[in-house]
């Protein structure tokens, strides 16, 4: 019987650093403080330096949560407009119509995956408030190409850096991380992240200290004293044990971005050895980014079928995303149909998520790419 290939094994990772979650949990543990304890601080200081450009960080219990809190610190609410992506996880949407505003979705690039920027200007509006972008699967979006132009209109820029803690693209010459580039960025740590805690986590950053102090008081019930409430917020902090663990994770990140990029290259390679690139698209990757390849996604050629295929050889893979958020039944109130964002759908209908992640080896990857070569029929 075959060994399964995960398309992420945790388990791999926390044989790593055992040693040290253990120490940093059992600091946390003597001393007792849960909410907002001393861990808490020290994660927000030490991400904010790791992302650079001056930003400040301020946790939250969720990325959820930080794309909620980071729209609310802006105002966002009934009658606005706020531009995103259709082809991206739930929350990016559901975080805008929660406050009552309406998600204006444009079309993405067919090879990043990402929000097509040179289209994004023709979405605003008077009613535009915020251009909310994704850096899908561990990407950035080319967000010079709009930045100067939203800004002299007053709209900001919100990314959804949800997949791409880590990640940097070279503006104006200088390398600049995602959430560091827009008024402000949001963060998940959800297990599964390439920084990722062991239960639910998220950060916001900005480089607008007013903001950072609002947005610090909204995830505690909008107050800047206990009891004293200048707004209604959110209970949405950072566990300590959370921030401890990230703590360590932080330290190891560099090295498990890069070993991910490996991964991805030895993708390639093995599909061009296996005579596969007809069949199969690899990611691209734009000029001047640095992908940490969260997932890797490929286009391929009857999908379901290949998938399929690579089940039953105890090959997981994933779907990201199956419906695009137009297509929501949820989102039906907006009057989308099949067709508004051709590229979105059909990268719906023909992407699929193979294994990645830092303790992936050369001999599970030939076998994946070895059945994916069996299945196209191809000389093996």
């Amino acid at each position: 019987m075959k060994t399964t290939i995960p398309t992420l094994d945790l388990t791999r990772n926390y044989a790593r650093i055992k040693g040290e979650i253990k120490e940093a949990l059992e600091e946390v543990l003597e001393g007792q403080h849960f909410i907002l304890g001393p861990e808490v601080g020290k994660f927000e200081e030490e991400c904010a330096r790791y992302l650079g450009g001056g930003v400040s960080a301020v946790s939250c219990a969720s990325g959820t949560d930080a794309l909620f809190l980071a729209l609310m610190a802006l105002d966002i609410g009934e009658g606005d407009e706020v531009i995103t992506t259709p082809y991206s996880f739930f929350a990016t949407a559901s975080c805008i119509t929660r406050l009552g505003a309406t998600p204006v979705f444009v079309d993405v690039d067919p090879r990043t995956y990402n929000v097509d920027c040179e289209r994004v200007l023709n979405a605003v509006t008077p009613r535009t408030k915020a251009f909310l972008p994704v850096h899908i699967f561990g990407q950035m979006a080319p967000l010079e190409e709009v930045a100067d132009q939203l800004a002299s209109r007053g709209i900001p820029i919100v990314e959804d850096a949800a997949q791409a803690f880590g990640s940097w693209r070279s503006i104006d010459g200088k390398p600049m991380r995602a959430g560091a580039v827009g008024t402000l960025g949001c963060f998940s740590f959800f297990p599964t992240k390439n920084l990722g805690g062991y239960g639910d986590g998220g950060l916001i950053t900005t480089t607008d200290r007013k903001l950072a102090d609002r947005l610090k008081k909204l995830r505690v019930h909008g107050a800047g004293k206990t009891y004293y409430h200048d707004e209604v917020g959110l209970n949405s902090r950072l566990d300590t044990l959370q921030a401890a663990i990230l703590r360590v994770k932080l330290r190891h990140l560099e090295e498990w971005n890069e070993e991910r990029r490996r991964v991805s290259g030895r993708y390639s390679a093995l599909f061009a050895e296996y005579g596969l690139l007809d069949a199969i698209t690899p990611p691209a990757e734009l000029q001047g980014n640095y992908h940490i390849y969260h997932q890797y996604v490929v286009k391929a050629r009857r999908r379901d079928e290949l998938q399929h295929f690579l089940d039953e050889e105890g090959i997981v893979s994933r779907i990201y995303y199956p419906v695009s958020l137009h297509l929501q039944r949820c989102f039906s109130f907006l009057g989308h149909k099949e067709g508004d964002f051709p590229v979105s759908e059909q990268l719906s209908r023909e992407t699929l998520a193979l294994p990645v992640f830092p303790e992936l080896t050369m001999e599970e990857q030939r076998r994946i790419v070895s059945a994916a070569a069996e299945f196209y029929g191809k000389n093996v």
